[in-house]
């Protein structure tokens, strides 16, 4: 039987990738759940969404630095939809701090949020997935300094350098399950998150990507609806990214090149 999934979690979806996120696997014929931290608001906001794709939608509040409590949050909405067949870790924060200034609080924090509380809601769904005996399908939204660092970012990127590989060791553990494990690594995304609420993308002058502007959470939100979808059922362990082009300009490469001067041989 041809894996369909039927149900989803997707964290941090009150705005964002994680908003477009929830609508595009709704789109694709799943219930969603959505957790939210501060924003309950942009959470309902979401689930009317899905509800206009014909599907069914619960919220839950989520605080990814309640550690472990943090997976309570998982088991429920789990069992508010009855299954869990895709879930998709998308909550994290950033900081900018430089390293001599980073003070460990702030390097705490970012670490609890995108990589402690990563683990333990992902391990809270595989678990879930497991023990119904059927596939499923697990993804993590992390980012294009996975794999290359950037000035100015050290607790962040050394966060998900760690989630990077959690998934990586996952995806060779949760195989024997049909549980397939995947990341999705985005470059510049105009979300809240980066300040651009409110800014076309499209409309965007970026000289340091390849593509030139920056990327739209639907952009992402495409690329994880493939992965946990059946056409994916053959694609684990691997790392996604959809940056624009960015990886390719090295680590210091996107946002902060301001002209073409690169292109000229």
């Amino acid at each position: 039987m041809v894996f369909t999934p039927r149900t989803a979690i997707v964290t941090g979806s009150d705005s964002g990738i994680g908003k477009a996120t929830a609508v595009a696997l709704a789109a694709a014929g799943m219930d969603v759940g959505i957790t939210w931290h501060t924003d309950e608001a942009g959470a309902k906001d979401t689930a009317e969404e899905v509800r206009a794709q014909g599907r069914k939608s619960f919220t839950a509040r989520l605080d990814t630095t309640d550690l472990p409590g943090c997976g309570e949050a998982i088991d429920q909405l789990a069992a508010e939809l009855g299954g869990l067949d895709v879930f998709v870790n998308n909550s994290g924060t950033g900081d900018g701090k430089p390293f001599l200034d980073l003070d460990f609080a702030t390097w705490k924090q970012t670490l609890d949020t995108n990589l402690n509380g990563a683990f333990v809601c992902l391990q809270h769904a595989a678990k879930i997935m497991v023990d119904a005996g059927r596939e499923g399908r697990l993804i993590a939204v992390t980012s294009v300094h996975e794999t290359q660092p950037r000035v100015g970012s050290a607790a962040y990127t050394a966060s998900k350098h760690g989630l990077g590989g959690l998934m990586k060791v996952m995806a060779l553990e949760l195989g024997q399950y049909g549980i397939t494990v995947n990341s999705v690594a985005p470059g510049e995304i105009a979300t809240p998150m980066t300040d651009q609420t409110d800014e076309d993308p499209h409309q965007a002058s970026r000289p340091g990507i390849p593509l030139g502007r920056p990327g739209d959470a639907r952009e992402i939100a495409a690329v994880v609806a493939f992965l946990a979808s059946p056409a994916a059922s053959y694609v684990t362990g691997a790392s996604w990214p959809v940056d624009g082009g960015m990886l390719q300009m090295g680590p210091q490469g996107g946002s902060h090149i301001v002209s073409t001067d690169w292109l000229e041989a």
